[in-house]
């Protein structure tokens, strides 16, 4: 997008400009349409010196902070500093020091010292029946 508004260059303060704009008829003059007919768009208005003028023609590298160029500049490097780098380097800190989601980390850690404590102690690392039968109360042949 901003490769197709830096080919306008400087030719983007000529189209901001709107100079009043006159046609001309080309159609084959006849009798019923007389003389070849000249309309004024827009009405042809007087400069009389004082009028305001667009800050792209007074400052070809206005950034629309201010109409002081060294003041617009200025302003825009401290913008985009502030914008870009600061709240990319605070909010890249702030997302890397958010607690652990879901708690992955924690989960690994812990079966990690499992599986340490159940070597060491010789046990294997699942055993065979992972839940204790005699615990487990199974429904009767019966039904109820």
């Amino acid at each position: 997008m901003l490769t197709r508004i830096s080919r306008f260059g400087l030719t983007l303060p000529r189209l901001l400009y709107n100079p009043p704009a006159r046609f001309v008829s080309q159609s084959k003059a006849n009798s019923a349409t007389g003389s070849t007919a000249m309309t004024e768009l827009h009405p042809e208005v007087q400069h009389s010196g004082h009028g305001e003028v667009s800050p792209y023609v007074k400052n070809p590298d206005y950034h629309g902070f201010s109409s002081d160029p060294v003041e617009d500049e200025w302003n825009m490097k401290v913008g985009f500093f502030f914008g870009i780098s600061v709240a990319l380097v605070i909010g890249g800190t702030f997302i890397h020091y958010l607690p652990d989601h879901g708690m992955r980390q924690w989960a690994r850690r812990e079966a990690e010292r499992l599986i340490q404590q159940r070597e060491a102690d010789g046990l294997p690392l699942i055993e065979e029946n992972y839940y204790d039968t005699n615990k487990i109360i199974l429904p009767t042949a019966g039904g109820q």
